[in-house]
């Protein structure tokens, strides 16, 4: 019985130990399990709620063992257009694994940035770090972007009030040039209005997450991020994560609220 109880203490979800190794993101390992992909003792496990011990159990990600990373790796990375956000693709163009040579990690990105934009991109292989992240979609990030025509002041302020995004000019006085800072949650939809509005985004640029500049890097180049710059992306992830929990308590006790107000009786003036 004792045996069987610290059996039970020692296993994890399987997307967690994989995210934990370096491999991918939880989520992307969640795909990788309900694709098949994943083999605890040599059987195939495809259903998310299963467990494995990482220490007892021979678990291997497309026939490659699980191994634990010997050290956590966070690179800011500046892709250029025209690179897919991934590190492979099907189709054969170019990923950002083409631009990592020399690191020896296996690194995945957080987050997406689409084909045709460019700048900073974030990659590690601290699955707990990057699941944070992705899950909290309220970490801010700034873009500079390009539209087809200039806005008023009066649509600047629609789209802020619309969407949350800070918004301010950049370049020349007839430039169409544009500094956004917007939570990933809100980006499709402030993107959705520009277009709705006559205003399509023409070029799009991220220069910072968080705390996390892209800098002075070139297109295509990487660097290790600082000690600090991981403690920014981590309190940031802390910070959307305690406002969530928030958000969520106040919408309870509105809702409780609401249940013990007293419905009038008929004779009730």
């Amino acid at each position: 019985m004792a045996g069987s109880f610290r059996k039970m203490l020692m296993e994890e979800r399987l997307q967690k130990i994989i995210a934990r190794a370096g491999i991918a993101s939880r989520r992307h390992a969640e795909e990788l399990i309900t694709s098949g992909l994943v083999t605890v003792n040599g059987q195939i496990v495809t259903e998310l709620g299963s467990k494995a011990d990482m220490a007892r159990d021979h678990i291997k990600v497309s026939g490659k063992l699980v191994r634990p990373e010997s050290r956590h790796v966070y690179l800011a990375l500046y892709k250029p257009p025209e690179v897919v956000a991934t590190m492979s693709d099907p189709e054969g163009r170019r990923s950002l694994k083409d631009l990592l040579q020399g690191v020896s990690e296996r690194v995945f990105p957080v987050g997406r940035l689409e084909y045709h934009a460019y700048g900073l991109v974030l990659l590690t292989n601290d699955g707990e770090l990057a699941n944070a992240l992705l899950r909290s979609h309220q970490v801010p990030q700034t873009y500079h972007i390009k539209l087809k025509s200039l806005l008023t002041f009066a649509e600047i302020e629609e789209l802020s009030k619309a969407t949350g995004a800070r918004i301010s000019r950049r370049g020349g006085q007839n430039a169409p040039w544009y500094e956004v800072t917007i939570s990933e949650a809100r980006r499709d939809a402030l993107r959705n209005r520009l277009f709705q509005s006559g205003h399509p985004v023409e070029k799009m640029k991220r220069v910072a997450l968080a705390n996390v500049p892209l800098g002075s890097l070139a297109p295509g180049e990487y660097r290790e991020l600082s000690a600090g710059e991981i403690s920014s992306l981590q309190r940031a992830v802390k910070g959307s994560t305690q406002r969530k929990t928030q958000s969520a308590r106040g919408r309870t006790r509105s809702r409780r609220s609401g249940s013990r107000r007293r419905e009038p009786k008929s004779g009730d003036k």
